[in-house]
C-alpha cells in the first residue's frame, strides 16, 4: 500500500467512526449501545495506529492540514483555496508527468498552457523546459548535467514527442543550457527550428568540440561526435536582439541577458499570452559585458533561474580586491594558484582583472599566468570579433587598443608544454573540475599547503569543486588513488547570476501574474519562493517551483480581438456604425482591411475572376429583354463599342449577348451578387425556350412504303380480331378459325373460303378496317 492509499484508507475509517457515532448516539442510549460505541471506538484507534502513523512518518506537522484536505469528504463540504483563488489571467494546477495527468479543470483544450521542466527542475543543470499552447510547442534550452556523463546527463527528452516541437531556443553557449544539442537535433524525431544568437553560435561549435575531446567516456556513452556537432550548425538559424522572428503562429525575440557573451532572455508570445524565459542572467554590468536588459512588456509567465535564491553578491570591486589578494599572497608565497573556470565567460573577466592587476605591480612580471585551454587563442578571436556586443567600457577602450591582447597572459595548450617550476597562476577549464587541464593540475598540486585554488563561479552538486569547498581531508584522484587536501580553497564568486536583490528587482519592475522558477537547488528555489511571496503579497501573483518532468497547467482566456488597418483605420467609427472589409488571420493575430489594402499589409493579393456561359436560344431577342425588364430594376443596352451584335446589361454586372441565331452568351466578373444574377438570368432564358412552339417537318413517304404501313396495320387488326393469321405472299393472308381456312387477297378484297359464314366475316371485317384507314377525302365532302 503507498503513502496515499494508506492515508485515504485510514481517513474514511475515522469518518466512518464518527458518523457512526452520531448515529448509535441518536438510537441507542441503553447499555448495549454505550458497549457497541466503545468497541467502535477502540477497533477504529488500532486502524489508525496500524494505518495512519506508519504511513505518515517523516510528514512535517505543518503539512497534515494538505493531507486533510485530499480526502473526498473534506473536499465535499469544505471549498478549497485554488477554486475561489484566480490568477489574474488564469488558473495553473501541477501535473505529475507531462504523460499522465488528473486535472478536474474542464476547460477548453486550446485554452491550456503547460510548462515542463525536462531539466533544472529543483537542480542546476541540463535546463530543458518544455512549454505548449494553442497547439504550438517549444522548448527552451537543450543542456546536460555537469556532474553526470552519458545518457544519465541528458534532460528527460522521454516524456516528450520531439517531432512535435516547433522552435527550440538556446539562450546561451554554456554546457549545461546547449551540450545536449547536436544529440537532440541528430538522434531525436526532432524536426522544428533552432535559434540562438550570432556569438553564442560562433562559441558553441567551439565549446562543444573541446567538450568532446575532454571527456572522459567511452565511445558507447558518448552522446555524439564531432560530425554531429558539424551537422547541427547547419540547422542552427541566428536571431539579432530585439529581433522579431514568427514560425508556425509563434512569435519570439530576445533581449540582452548579460552572463556571458551572447546570452539572451527570449519573450514568446502565442495567441496573446507572453512567456518570458530568463534563462542565465545578470543585472550587475561587470567589465566588459552589459546588464541584462528589462523587457518593455510584461509577461504573463515569467520562467526565471533561481540560482542563488535568497544570497546576496558582495560588490564586484570587494570580490575583485578579494580575488587579487588571494592570488597576490599566494604567488608571494612561492605558491601556485589553480582558478578552475569554463573556457568562456567567466574567464575573460577574470583575465582582464588579473591583467590589469599585473600591469599595476611590476613585482610581479615575473611570475607567469597561463590561460590553459585548448580554445584559448580561438575564443579571443571570437570575443573581439563581436566586440561590439559588450558594454561602453570595452567598446571605447577598444578604439585605441585590444583590451583581449593581454600583456602578461600566455596560453597554454596543455599540461604537457607546462614547465611547472616556481609560482605561478594557471586558469584551466572545465570550471567543475570534473577532468581535462583543471583537474590534472588539481590532483598535481592538491597536497601543498602553498597552493591555493580559488572558484570563482557556481559550483553544481556532485562536481569535485562542490565537494572541496567543504575542504574535506582527503580527495580522490582520477587514477582513483586519495590524496591529502592541504592546499587552500577559496569561494570567490564572479558567477553572472544574477542574486536575490537582482531577482526580486526585476520581478518588481515586471510583475509577472505567474512565476515559475527553475535552475535552482531545491533548498535554495523553497526559500527564495517564501521570500517573494512575502514580497508579492497582493494575492495576484503564483509562484512555482515544478520539480523535473512536473508539468505546470495554466489556463488563459481566448478572447479574439481584431485590428482595423490601412484605409479602415483613417476614421474612428462611430458607436454602432458597421465596418466591413476583409478579415485576414495570420497566425493568432486577426486584421481588418480594405481589400485594396490587401497586398499592402499582407503577403496575399486580389484576383477577379470573369466567367463566360453559352446558352442555347433561337427566339428573338426581345423576348430576353422584355422578361428581364419584369424582374430587374436595371437593364439597359451597353455602349455600341462595347457590343458588336445585340447586347443587355443587367444591373452594371452581367452581359447578355446573341452570339448566333441559336446562341446566347452571358458574361460577368464573379462575386457573390453577379454570380447570384447570373443563374438567374440563365434560368430565364432556359425557361423561354421551353415555352415557345415547337414545329415538326416530316418526310413524304413513298406509295411502296405507304402500302407496306398498311398491310401491317391490316394484318395487325385481323390478328386482334381472328387469332390465326399467316402471310402467304405478297398481299396473300390465310385465316384459320375453328379449323376452317380463308384466304384473303387485301390489294383486291376477295375472300375465298368452304365455309361461308366465315368468308363473309373476313369481308366484313376487312371492309371496316379499310374504311378506317381511308377516309372520306376532302374532295367528297363538298
Amino acid at each position: 500500500m503507498s503513502t496515499g492509499q494508506g492515508i485515504n484508507a485510514t481517513i474514511n475509517m475515522l469518518m466512518t467512526f464518527i458518523i457512526g457515532q452520531v448515529f448509535l448516539s441518536l438510537l441507542c442510549a441503553t447499555k448495549f449501545g454505550l458497549f457497541f460505541i466503545f468497541a467502535f471506538f477502540v477497533l477504529s484507534m488500532t486502524l489508525f495506529v496500524a494505518f495512519f502513523l506508519p504511513e505518515t512518518k517523516g510528514i512535517p506537522i505543518e503539512d497534515m492540514p494538505k493531507v486533510w484536505s485530499q480526502h473526498w469528504l473534506w473536499r465535499r463540504f469544505v471549498p478549497s483555496e485554488d477554486s475561489t483563488r484566480r490568477v489574474e489571467m488564469g488558473e495553473s494546477v501541477m501535473s505529475q508527468t507531462l504523460k499522465r495527468r488528473d486535472s478536474t479543470v474542464t476547460r477548453e483544450v486550446g485554452d491550456q498552457l503547460i510548462v515542463t521542466p525536462l531539466g533544472a527542475g529543483n537542480e542546476v543543470g541540463r535546463s530543458c523546459v518544455y512549454m505548449s499552447y494553442k497547439a504550438k510547442t517549444v522548448l527552451f534550452d537543450c543542456g546536460i548535467h555537469p556532474a553526470y556523463s552519458g545518457m544519465a546527463a541528458l534532460p528527460y527528452f522521454d516524456e516528450i514527442d520531439p517531432s512535435t516541437i516547433d522552435v527550440l531556443l538556446v539562450t546561451h553557449f554554456h554546457l549545461d543550457h546547449a551540450a545536449s544539442l547536436p544529440y537532440f537535433l541528430e538522434k531525436t524525431t526532432f524536426k522544428g527550428r533552432v535559434f540562438m544568437t550570432h556569438a553564442t553560435k560562433a562559441i558553441y561549435k567551439l565549446l562543444l568540440s573541446d567538450y568532446v575531446k575532454v571527456s572522459k567516456v567511452s565511445v558507447e556513452d558518448m552522446l555524439f561526435d564531432e560530425q554531429d556537432i558539424i551537422r547541427s550548425m547547419d540547422r542552427i538559424e541566428v536571431i539579432d536582439f530585439h529581433q522579431t522572428l514568427e514560425v508556425n503562429g509563434i512569435r519570439f525575440w530576445c533581449y540582452t541577458a548579460g552572463h556571458v557573451l551572447g546570452a539572451a532572455m527570449f519573450m514568446v508570445d502565442i495567441a496573446g499570452v507572453r512567456v518570458l524565459y530568463t534563462g542565465d542572467y545578470s543585472r550587475e554590468e561587470d567589465r566588459h559585458l552589459r546588464a541584462a536588459e528589462t523587457p518593455q512588456f510584461s509577461p504573463d509567465i515569467c520562467i526565471i533561474e533561481s540560482t542563488y535564491g535568497v544570497q546576496l553578491h558582495q560588490p564586484r570591486f570587494v570580490r575583485e580586491k578579494r580575488f587579487t589578494d588571494v592570488v597576490h599572497s599566494t604567488v608571494s608565497q612561492g605558491g601556485r594558484v589553480l582558478i578552475p573556470v569554463f573556457a568562456l565567460g567567466r574567464a575573460q573577466e577574470l583575465l582582464l582583472i588579473l591583467d590589469e592587476y599585473w600591469s599595476s605591480h611590476p613585482e610581479l612580471h615575473n611570475i607567469p599566468i597561463y590561460y590553459a585551454s585548448p580554445l584559448a587563442k580561438r575564443c579571443m578571436a571570437v570575443y573581439q570579433t563581436y566586440i561590439n556586443s559588450m558594454n561602453d567600457r570595452i567598446r571605447n577602450q577598444f578604439a585605441t587598443t585590444n583590451p583581449f591582447d593581454f600583456k602578461h597572459i600566455s596560453p597554454l595548450k596543455s599540461i604537457d608544454n607546462f614547465d611547472d617550476v616556481g609560482p605561478s597562476v594557471v586558469m584551466a577549464s572545465p570550471g567543475g573540475l570534473q577532468s581535462g587541464l583543471s583537474r590534472q593540475l588539481f590532483d598535481k598540486w592538491c597536497s601543498d599547503k602553498k597552493n591555493a585554488c580559488v572558484l570563482p563561479g557556481y559550483v553544481v552538486e556532485g562536481t569535485l569543486a562542490k565537494i572541496i569547498i567543504s575542504e574535506p581531508k582527503e580527495v580522490t584522484l582520477m587514477n582513483g588513488l586519495t590524496a591529502p587536501l592541504n592546499m587552500q580553497v577559496h569561494y570567490i564568486s564572479f558567477s553572472a547570476h544574477a542574486d536575490y536583490a537582482q531577482t526580486s528587482t526585476f520581478l518588481k519592475e515586471l510583475m509577472p501574474p505567474n512565476i515559475i522558477l527553475v535552475h535552482g537547488e531545491a533548498n535554495e528555489m523553497g526559500r527564495l519562493k517564501q521570500k517573494l511571496t512575502t514580497q508579492f503579497t497582493d494575492g495576484n501573483t503564483k509562484i512555482m517551483t515544478p520539480k523535473n518532468c512536473q508539468s505546470v497547467e495554466m489556463y488563459f482566456n481566448s478572447e479574439k480581438m481584431a485590428k482595423t488597418i490601412g484605409r479602415l483605420a483613417e476614421k474612428t467609427p462611430e458607436v454602432g456604425e458597421t465596418v466591413s472589409g476583409l478579415l485576414v488571420k495570420k497566425g493568432f493575430t486577426y486584421q481588418i482591411m480594405a481589400p485594396d489594402d490587401l497586398p499592402v499589409f499582407s503577403q496575399l493579393s486580389t484576383a477577379s475572376v470573369t466567367q463566360r456561359i453559352s446558352v442555347p436560344y433561337s427566339g428573338a431577342f426581345v423576348v430576353i429583354k422584355h422578361r428581364l425588364k419584369q424582374i430587374y430594376e436595371s437593364v439597359e443596352s451597353p455602349p455600341v463599342s462595347e457590343s458588336e451584335g445585340p447586347a443587355l446589361l443587367v444591373h452594371e454586372r452581367v452581359t447578355i449577348k446573341q452570339e448566333s441565331e441559336k446562341h446566347v452568351s452571358i458574361l460577368w466578373t464573379s462575386d457573390p451578387i453577379s454570380d447570384m444574377i447570373s443563374d438567374s438570368v440563365v434560368a430565364l432564358i432556359l425557361n423561354i425556350s421551353r415555352e415557345m412552339p415547337k414545329v415538326t417537318y416530316e418526310t413524304a413517304k413513298t406509295d411502296e412504303e405507304n402500302e407496306k404501313t398498311t398491310e401491317k396495320v391490316v394484318q395487325s387488326l385481323l390478328v386482334s380480331l381472328f387469332g390465326d393469321v399467316k402471310t402467304n405472299g405478297p398481299g396473300k393472308l390465310v385465316i384459320n378459325v375453328d379449323g376452317n381456312a380463308a384466304n384473303l387477297d387485301t390489294q383486291t378484297g376477295e375472300v375465298e373460303s368452304e365455309n361461308e359464314s366465315l368468308k363473309e366475316r373476313v369481308k366484313t371485317a376487312l371492309r371496316r378496317i379499310q374504311s378506317a384507314m381511308k377516309p372520306i377525302p376532302l374532295s367528297a365532302s363538298s
